[in-house]
C-alpha cells in the first residue's frame, strides 16, 4: 500500500510522456511532407536569431508592456519547470524535496520560483483582461472566432491554475513545517507562499497534508495535461519557436526565391538538345508544378511556420490590405494552412499515406480574393515575433494562379500580355511609343 502512490506517479508519467511523444513524432511527420528545402547555410547567423528573437524575444519588445510579461511568462515555463525534476524524483522514489539537503541555495530558488510563480499570475491576469475586458481588435478577427479564442483563454486558465497550485502547495507545506510534521523539515522561508499561509491556520496536520498532496497532484498531473493540449493549442509555439527561428529566411525581406520549375522550363527550352514535347509527355512530373495548389506544394519550412504560429495577430494588424477592408489576413493564411495539413495528416493516420481528398489549399481553404489582396510589402513577415513568413504562401499560391492557370486579374493578364506582345506595360506598340511627342508639337 505505502508504495502505490509511487506506482501510479509512475504510471501517468509514462502515459503522459508517451502520449507527447507520439504527437511530436505525428507533428514531425507532417511538417516533413512539404517539400524538401537548403536552409542549413550561415549557420552562426541562425544561432544569432535563436538567441534573440527566440530565446532574447527581441520582436516582442517592440511593445515594451506586452512583450516584458510575456518574457515573465515565458521565463516562468521555462525555469519554474526545473523543479519539474524535483517532483519526479519525490513522485518516483517516494522522497520529499529531495534537494532540500542544498540549503541556502535551495531556499534561495524557491524564492526565486515563487516569485517568478507570482510575476506570471500577474501578468496572465493583464492578458486576460486585454484579450476580454480591452478587448483589443487584434483578438477579435472574423479567424479568432470559436476555437482560437477558447484556446487562447484556456491557456490563460491553465497557467494560472498550475502557478496557484505551485504556491498553495508550498503554502501547506510551510505550516506543515512549522508543526513539525514527519517528512516536512525545514527549508526556509517562502517568499509568496508564507503570505497565504495564514489562510491554513489552525487546520490540522491532516487537512494541511491533503491541501499540500492534493496541490502537489494537481500540479504534476495539470503539467502532463498542458504537455499534451499543446498538440491542439496556438501554444505549440513553445517548442516549435526555437527551430522556427533557426530555419528562418535569412535573405532581404523584399528578395523572392527563384521558382525552380520555371528554371528548369527556361533550361529546357534552352536545351537544343530537349525534347520540345517534353512537357505534352508528363513534363510537370519532370519539371516541377509551377507554384503551389496544395500545401504538399509548399516547403517543410513553410508548413513549420504555420504550426508555430502564435496567432497574435501582429501580422494581421500591420497588413495595409486588411487595414482597407480587404478579405486578407496573414494570421488567416497561417491558420488556414495549419488546418489542411492537420486534415491532410488524418488521411495518413488512416490510410498510411496521402490520398487525394477532393480538397486544395487554395480555393477550399484560402480564396484567390485573399491572394491577390496582397500588396508584398513585408509588413507581416517583419512583424511576426517568431519569424514567419506568411507572404512566402500567398505567392506560391499566386504563382500557381498566374502560371497554371492564368487566372491573374484581368488588369494583370493585360500587362502581361502588353509585356510579350509590345514589350512594356502599355497597350502601344514599341512604332507609337513616341507618338506623344508629335502631338506635343501639335498643342
Amino acid at each position: 500500500m505505502y508504495y502505490l502512490p509511487n506506482i501510479f506517479f509512475i504510471i501517468i508519467m509514462v502515459f503522459g510522456f508517451s502520449l507527447f511523444a507520439k504527437n511530436i513524432k505525428k507533428l514531425i511527420r507532417n511538417v516533413k511532407l512539404g517539400r524538401d528545402i537548403d536552409r542549413d547555410d550561415n549557420v552562426s547567423e541562425r544561432w544569432r536569431n535563436v538567441l534573440t528573437v527566440a530565446l532574447g524575444q527581441s520582436k516582442m519588445t517592440k511593445n515594451p508592456i506586452a512583450g516584458v510579461l510575456h518574457i515573465i511568462v515565458f521565463a516562468g515555463f521555462i525555469i519554474i519547470n526545473f523543479e519539474l525534476l524535483e517532483i519526479i524524483i519525490d513522485g518516483v522514489f517516494g522522497t520529499h524535496r529531495i534537494f532540500s539537503f542544498a540549503g541556502g541555495l535551495y531556499s534561495f530558488l524557491i524564492n526565486f520560483f515563487e516569485i517568478l510563480a507570482f510575476l506570471v499570475i500577474v501578468s496572465v491576469v493583464v492578458f486576460w483582461i486585454r484579450r476580454n475586458i480591452l478587448r483589443i481588435s487584434r483578438f477579435h478577427n472574423p479567424e479568432m472566432k470559436g476555437w482560437a479564442f477558447k484556446d487562447a483563454n484556456n491557456i490563460l486558465y491553465i497557467e494560472t491554475l498550475l502557478m496557484s497550485a505551485f504556491l498553495i502547495m508550498n503554502a501547506a507545506d510551510f505550516n506543515l513545517q512549522q508543526l513539525g510534521a514527519e517528512h516536512y523539515t525545514l527549508t526556509g522561508s517562502f517568499a509568496i507562499s508564507k503570505f497565504i499561509a495564514p489562510m491554513f491556520s489552525g487546520m490540522s496536520e491532516t487537512s494541511l497534508m491533503v491541501i499540500e498532496r492534493g496541490a502537489w497532484w494537481f500540479h504534476i498531473i495539470g503539467i502532463l495535461f498542458f504537455m499534451n493540449y499543446l498538440y491542439w493549442s496556438k501554444h505549440l509555439h513553445i517548442l516549435f519557436a526555437f527551430p522556427n527561428v533557426f530555419y528562418s529566411k535569412l535573405q532581404p525581406k523584399g528578395e523572392l526565391d527563384n521558382l525552380e520549375s520555371v528554371t528548369n522550363e527556361v533550361k529546357l527550352m534552352m536545351d537544343p538538345n530537349a525534347d520540345p514535347f517534353a512537357v505534352d509527355a508528363g513534363g510537370e512530373e519532370e519539371m516541377g508544378k509551377l507554384g503551389a495548389s496544395d500545401v504538399l506544394d509548399l516547403n517543410w519550412v513553410q508548413i513549420m511556420n504555420s504550426y508555430t504560429c502564435t496567432e497574435c495577430g501582429r501580422c494581421t494588424d500591420v497588413c495595409p490590405a486588411n487595414e482597407t477592408g480587404k478579405l486578407l489576413s496573414p494570421r488567416n493564411i497561417m491558420m488556414k494552412t495549419r488546418d489542411r495539413i492537420e486534415e491532410i495528416g488524418k488521411i495518413v493516420d488512416k490510410k498510411g499515406k496521402f490520398e487525394d481528398d477532393g480538397k486544395t489549399l487554395l480555393n477550399d481553404y484560402i480564396t484567390p480574393e485573399e491572394l491577390w489582396a496582397c500588396t508584398t510589402c513585408n509588413a507581416c513577415t517583419e512583424a511576426c515575433p517568431v519569424q514567419n513568413d506568411p507572404l512566402s504562401i500567398i505567392v506560391d499560391l499566386r504563382r500557381f494562379l498566374v502560371l497554371e492557370q492564368s487566372a491573374a486579374p484581368t488588369e494583370l493578364n493585360m500587362m502581361m500580355t502588353n509585356i510579350e506582345n509590345n514589350g512594356a506595360p502599355w497597350q502601344y506598340s514599341i512604332a507609337d511609343r513616341l507618338n506623344w511627342k508629335d502631338e506635343d508639337t501639335k498643342a
